[in-house]
């Protein structure tokens, strides 16, 4: 069987599992307070262009969701999010049971707009009883998005500045975050995200680790006693340096776009080929998750051999199926899948 259902159905990159057999036996403190998270915050700061942003390493994606709102935001505040958005749909209501609503705006792509959020936004102050509604005081985004989209540098200034205008925190979902950066239609650098979010996280999951995920926060007010909530919600790991060392790894000679980048290149390859064979495609993503149309006759077909992720379905006869590449994905199996698909499309 091989699996294109998502991008983390591998370990890890071999260097960190070298990383940590080699370091298995060294005595360092807790709870991320070692000298390897240290050095991992010191190349994550340096590849973000972000002297001074703070960097904190948790364990996996709803828990740094949680972590980082519930620590930004009063209890009476909500984050808007697009209905599609990770926090909404995803994470069986880990937010709202800490208390903080999400606050949803329909999108066509996955993708949030400034003009939405400031319309969403002023709505809310120009009802007469908006202290009767929850406040919106955060702005949710996943690059990539939960459909593959991506936010261009523009975009993303706007959403930055609508955002600021209004007195809202704007909080990046990354964890796909090296795929986005790496595919064909991106113009953006991680010192861009820096700049243009109040606080991000660099995803390690999905993207070479087994298992992690890294918090930047460039805004100060956000800064201040993270560390606590960290504690709270679960995400201070005692053994920290298993974290430490998986980023360091990552981020030393570039791993981590080099590793993005080999998704993307072969996600592209999957894309273009079965375009030029007339498949069609139930959203036009650019990154490492390809959503295609295909006969429900061919995917039938296709099961014994080749795993995906039911998307929807499209009618009578055709179904939407998610195709993931990953840091780890061979080019033999994309290969397979490609000469497979040639065959039952004739």
């Amino acid at each position: 069987m091989i699996r294109f259902n998502s991008d983390y159905t591998e370990g890890c990159h071999p260097a960190i599992l070298e990383r940590l057999a080699a370091t298995n036996m060294e005595q360092t403190p807790g709870y991320g307070e070692d000298a390897y998270c240290a050095a991992a915050a010191e190349k994550i700061k340096e590849a973000c262009a972000a002297p001074e942003a703070a960097v904190h390493f948790l364990v996996g994606g709803t828990q740094t969701n949680v972590t980082v709102i519930s620590a930004a935001l009063r209890h009476y505040q909500g984050v808007i999010t697009a209905v599609t958005g990770h926090i909404n749909v995803h994470e069986t209501g880990a937010l709202e049971s800490c208390g903080h609503k999400c606050l949803t705006i329909e999108t066509a792509d996955g993708k949030l707009t400034a003009e939405q959020i400031a319309a969403y936004t002023d709505a809310h102050y120009a009802d007469a009883s908006f202290e009767h509604t929850v406040q919106p005081k955060m702005v949710y985004i996943s690059n990539p998005t939960e459909i593959g989209t991506i936010y261009k540098k523009a975009e993303l200034e706007a959403i930055y500045d609508v955002c600021k205008e209004r007195g809202l925190y704007l909080f990046l979902d990354g964890a796909r975050l090296g795929y986005g950066l790496t595919c064909r239609e991106n113009d953006l650098t991680l010192a861009d995200v820096a700049a243009l979010t109040d606080v991000f996280y660099i995803g390690g999951t999905k993207v070479g680790a087994l298992f992690g995920e890294a918090v930047v926060i460039t805004n100060e007010e956000l800064k201040r006693d993270f560390r606590y909530n960290m504690k709270q919600r679960g995400g201070m790991l005692a053994k920290g340096r298993l974290l430490g060392i998986q980023f360091l790894t990552l981020f030393e000679e570039k791993r981590y776009f080099e590793i993005s980048a080999h998704a993307s290149r072969l996600a592209e390859k999957i894309h273009d080929e079965l375009k030029d064979m007339g498949v069609k495609f139930y959203v036009d993503s650019p990154s490492n998750q390809q959503f295609v149309i295909l006969p429900d006759a061919v995917l039938e077909k296709l099961k014994d051999d080749f795993a995906f992720e039911y998307q929807a379905r499209v009618d009578d006869t055709h179904s939407a199926v998610r195709i993931c590449t990953c840091w780890a994905t061979k080019e033999e199996n994309v290969e397979a899948l490609l000469a497979a698909l040639r065959g039952l499309l004739r």
